[in-house]
């Protein structure tokens, strides 16, 4: 197993890439502490992994609340003492123009996409460096890399996720805290319907449209993307740092 005796937070993990990510560490023998808004989701995964033997606790804890997450975090050492990896994966979906987004827009979709990141890394990286080292991984977007239409606060929020990523990998190198980020593709989560309830289209239209624009004609599962995530956070990348590892079926070569 990879993660043995490692203690891993994963933001987001009631649903979606968060939720495989965390099934996959506890799997690989990580004591894995889980942060979500969605408590019903949270709790489920819970009795999930430990029913599969694994170890594991959950807090809800909306990642813009920085007094949140630092109450998180100091509750996940005070029960096992120290932090070795973190995945900072909680976000949300902004759609819709420039034009159109108010304030308020900005101020939620900042406040979870980056500074949730931000808060995360903050109160992490003092108890990861106390081990010597350790593993950020960050995930963002295609969005990072090329611009969707109709999605600017989106594309904003994930192209700050790989800057945020590269500028702590390169302030953290000399510690051996290594700091890389995933950056997905046309994943199948509930984002996907909230895209499909934006087009007016049921979710498996949706599938079926996303997938006829990727050249592997098909759009990507969580678990791909946690299984990356791991490896990532693993040894096996103990000489990759500031990388963005691309998850997409090829859809940025076109």
């Amino acid at each position: 197993m990879e993660l043995v005796n490692k203690v891993a937070l994963v933001t987001g993990g009631s649903s979606g890439i968060g939720r495989e990510t965390a099934k996959l560490f506890a799997a690989e023998g990580a004591k894995v502490a889980i942060a979500d808004i969605d408590t019903t989701g949270g709790l489920s995964l819970l009795e999930e992994i430990k029913n599969s033997g694994g170890d594991a606790m959950f807090c809800t804890c909306d990642v813009s609340n920085e007094s949140q997450v630092q109450d998180w975090i100091t509750n996940v050492v005070n029960q096992w003492q120290h932090i070795d990896i973190l995945v900072a994966n909680a976000g949300i979906l902004a759609i819709g123009s420039l034009e159109e987004a108010s304030n308020l827009d900005w101020d939620k979709v900042l406040g979870t996409n980056v500074k949730g990141y931000a808060f995360c890394a903050k109160y992490a990286i003092p108890h990861i460096r106390k081990r010597g080292g350790g593993a950020i991984v960050n995930v963002a977007s295609i969005a990072a890399l090329i611009a969707f239409p109709g999605f600017a606060l989106y594309n904003t929020t994930k192209g700050a996720v790989l800057q945020l990523t590269r500028s702590l990998a390169h302030d953290l190198a000399t510690e051996n805290i290594r700091v890389n980020c995933v950056c997905p593709g046309v994943i199948e989560t509930f984002q996907t319907q909230q895209f499909a309830d934006w087009q007016g289209l049921t979710k498996e239209e949706v599938i079926n449209q996303l997938a006829a624009t990727v050249p592997m004609k098909r759009i990507g599962k969580p678990q791909e993307v946690a299984q990356a995530i791991l490896f990532l956070a693993s040894e096996k990348a103990s000489y990759i740092t500031a990388t963005s590892l691309v998850i997409d079926g090829g859809y940025t070569v076109q």
